[in-house]
């Protein structure tokens, strides 16, 4: 009787808890909100994504994380809605998940990304922007019940605010044929 009581309050818990799912890339992507970025001619279907690391693949029956794959490929939708991405562009954006930082439990998690993007120049590997993007974005109990949702709803939205970040740092690039400069 004790047994069948335990795993019933083991089945109930597991339940409540769910499994955990990784960020999703289309939740992750910040597609065009009208005009609020203006970018550089240069830019424009010229930006290819040389590699992504630092991610990590979600382990089901731990915390939601946020991938390579997924979080490349909410890059790739993002740059691609703002008329950027090329799969062999002159510009290579080269992507380093250098931090996630979640909570282990709570009512509302908030989640913040770490991430250094480099821009280089292919033609003559002059390095147009490095600047690493913080950004971090609260999930509450009003956004979902269960806890591994609502933190994959925070990785998800930590993401997408970052590469708006990235978005916005590459509208201050003014590209010439002479010079490379930030606007501040």
């Amino acid at each position: 009787m004790k047994r069948l009581r335990a795993l019933y309050v083991t089945a109930i818990i597991i339940a409540l808890a769910g499994c955990a799912s990784g960020a999703k890339m289309e939740n992750m992507a910040y597609l065009s909100a009208g005009d609020k970025y203006k970018f550089d001619d240069a830019l424009n279907k010229e930006v290819a994504i040389s590699s992504v690391k630092g991610g990590e693949e979600t382990n089901p029956l731990w915390t939601s994380e946020i991938s390579n794959d997924a979080f490349s490929g909410a890059v790739k939708m993002s740059l691609e809605s703002h008329g950027l991405y090329s799969d062999n562009g002159k510009y290579l954006l080269e992507i380093e998940l250098q931090k996630v930082d979640q909570p282990m439990f709570g009512l509302d998690m908030t989640v913040t990304t770490q991430v250094k993007y480099t821009l280089t120049d292919k033609t003559n590997n002059q390095v147009l922007m490095d600047e690493t993007i913080e950004a971090a974005h609260t999930a509450t109990v009003k956004d979902a019940f269960v806890a591994v949702t609502r933190l994959q709803l925070a990785n998800e939205g930590s993401g997408r605010q970052n590469i708006e970040g990235l978005l916005k740092k590459l509208s201050e690039l003014k590209i010439s044929a002479s010079q490379v400069s930030m606007v501040r």
